[in-house]
C-alpha cells in the first residue's frame, strides 16, 4: 500500500483485535454483539443498515460516507432502529483506526471495493464487501493474497450463497439429479433508464468528490456520474453485468462446479438501445470455456446474456441461471425459486423463495465470532464471478476472442486486451500496490 497519510493503522497487529477481546462478561460467543462499521451508506449501504440496526448481535459503532446528507441519514437509520447514535465520518480511516471495531461492511462504488477491503484487513478488520469484490482482475488476486496473508474473514455480498432455496437447488445440481452438467447459463434482462448526457460541473457542497474518486484517475464531476450512476462508467463501475448480472453468474458458477477462471472467452456487446453517456453495453453476450483438466476431463461452458432495455422474463425468470445436464435441466430465478426437469421435459421438483439477506449477515457475523467458521461467499467465489464480469467486458470492449492464462492472470492472445487486466491509479492514500 502507498502511504496512508494518517496514524499508521496499517502497522497495527492483526492479533490486537482477537475474537474474544470484545465479549461482554457472561455473554455467549454465539450471540455477542459484533462491533461493526459501515463504509458507504447509499442505496445498498442504507439497506444493510436497516437490516442490521434492530439486531442485538451487532453494534453499529460507525457509519462513513463522503456525502454529508447520506451520512446524516445513515446515522438516523441506526438510532431509529433502536441502536445508539453511531460515530459518523467522511473518512474511512477513522473507522480503521478504531481498535474496538472488529469488522467493516463496505458498500462503496466498485472502484473502492478492493482498496477499502485491503486497507481494512491490513488494519485487522474482517470484511463484508459488496459485489463485484474487485474492479479488475489484478485486484481480485490482491484480495485473495490479502485474505491469506492476514487471516481475516471476507464475505462477498452475493447473498444467494446464504439463501435456502438457492442452496437446495445447487445441491440437487451438484449431486447429479440432472446428470453431468457441462453448460450453465446466466442472464440479466430488465428495463433500465437512460442516464442522459451531461457536461462537467462543480460538485455539490455536501459531497467530498476527491475522496469519492479515491485511487481512480481524477476526472471532473458530472451530475450523471453519481450517485449510483457510476456503475455505467469505466473508471468506477463494471456495468450491469457487474451490478445485477454478477449475482446470476455467481449462482451459475456454483452449480457448474468450477474452481478457476476460464481459459477462453468470446463475447460481443454495445449500446444498442440507449443513446446517452453510459460506457458499458446495454446488450451483451459472452461465452466462457473452462479448462478440461480441472473438470474431470471435459470442457465446461458458462454463457451470459444481458439486455438492460428488455423488461420481459426469460425461461420464467427476469434474472436467473440455468443448468443443462445430460439427464435434465434446472432453471432458477435467484430471487424467485427454481424448477427441475427430467427426461422428456417432465417437471420433477420445484421450489419458490426469496433472497435471504439477513442469513448472509448472520453467516458473516458467525465467521467473525469464530475463526474456525467460514463465509458462504468467500473470496474465491467472489473473484471467480467478478473475473467473468471483467473478462466478458474486455471481450465486448475489444471485440476479440480472448485466450486467458488463469494462473498468470494474462490475456495471451492480445496485448491490447491484456492492458485491461489492470487499471490506472492515481497517487492516493487508498491506492493499492499491485505487482
Amino acid at each position: 500500500m502507498n502511504g496512508t497519510g494518517r496514524r499508521g493503522f496499517l502497522q497495527r497487529s492483526v492479533a490486537s483485535v482477537s475474537v474474544g477481546a470484545f465479549a461482554a462478561p457472561g455473554s455467549s460467543p454465539d450471540d455477542r454483539p459484533v462491533n461493526l462499521g459501515v463504509i458507504g451508506c447509499g442505496g445498498m449501504g442504507s439497506g444493510h443498515l436497516k437490516q442490521l440496526a434492530p439486531r442485538k448481535d451487532v453494534k453499529l459503532s460507525w457509519v462513513c460516507d463522503v456525502d454529508q446528507q447520506r451520512l446524516a441519514a445513515a446515522a438516523k437509520i441506526v438510532t431509529d432502529g433502536g441502536g445508539r447514535a453511531p460515530k459518523a465520518t467522511g473518512d474511512m480511516r477513522d473507522i480503521l483506526d478504531d481498535a474496538a471495531v472488529e469488522a467493516v461492511l463496505i458498500a462503496t462504488p466498485d472502484h473502492w471495493h478492493t482498496p477499502a477491503a485491503v486497507l481494512a484487513m491490513d488494519a485487522g478488520k474482517h470484511v463484508y464487501v459488496e459485489k463485484p469484490c474487485c474492479h479488475n482482475l489484478r485486484e481480485g488476486r490482491l484480495l485473495q493474497d490479502t485474505v491469506k496473508r492476514t487471516g481475516m474473514q471476507l464475505q462477498v455480498g452475493t447473498q444467494s450463497r446464504s439463501t435456502g432455496f438457492v442452496s437446495e437447488g445447487i445441491e440437487r445440481v451438484l449431486s447429479g439429479e440432472i446428470g453431468e452438467v457441462l453448460v450453465a447459463k446466466a442472464w440479466n434482462s430488465q428495463r433500465r433508464g437512460s442516464i442522459g448526457k451531461t457536461q462537467p460541473s462543480a460538485p455539490p457542497e455536501h459531497l467530498d468528490f476527491d475522496t469519492w474518486l479515491g485511487p481512480a484517475p481524477a476526472v471532473p464531476y458530472r451530475s450523471n456520474m453519481l450517485h449510483a450512476i457510476w456503475r455505467w462508467w469505466y473508471n468506477f463501475g463494471c456495468g450491469d453485468i457487474g451490478n445485477d448480472g454478477v449475482h446470476d453468474i455467481d449462482v451459475a458458477l456454483w452449480g457448474l462446479g468450477v474452481s478457476e477462471l476460464p481459459s477462453r472467452i468470446a463475447g460481443l456487446g454495445g449500446l444498442h438501445f440507449f443513446d446517452d453517456d453510459q460506457q458499458f453495453p446495454d446488450t451483451q453476450y459472452a461465452v466462457c470455456e473452462y479448462p478440461s483438466a480441472a473438470n474431470g476431463g471435459k470442457t465446461k461452458q458458462l454463457i451470459f446474456e444481458q439486455r438492460t432495455w428488455s423488461p420481459y422474463v426469460q425461461e420464467g425468470y427476469e434474472n436467473g441461471a440455468a443448468f443443462y445436464g445430460t439427464q435434465g435441466l434446472l432453471v432458477m430465478g435467484h430471487t424467485k425459486g427454481w424448477k427441475l426437469y427430467g427426461p422428456r421435459n417432465k417437471l420433477i421438483a420445484e421450489r419458490t423463495g426469496a433472497v435471504d439477506l439477513p442469513a448472509h449477515h448472520s453467516n458473516f457475523l458467525a465467521a467473525v465470532r469464530d475463526a474456525d467458521s467460514s463465509t458462504n461467499a468467500d473470496v474465491l467465489a467472489g473473484v471467480l464471478s467478478a473475473g467473468v464480469v471483467h473478462l466478458a467486458n474486455i471481450a465486448a470492449r475489444t471485440g476479440q476472442t480472448l485466450e486467458f492464462d488463469p494462473t498468470q492472470l494474462a490475456i495471451t492472445s492480445s496485448k491490447t486486451a491484456d492492458a485491461f487486466v489492470m487499471r490506472e491509479y492515481r497517487e492516493h492514500w487508498g491506492t493499492p500496490r499491485i505487482l
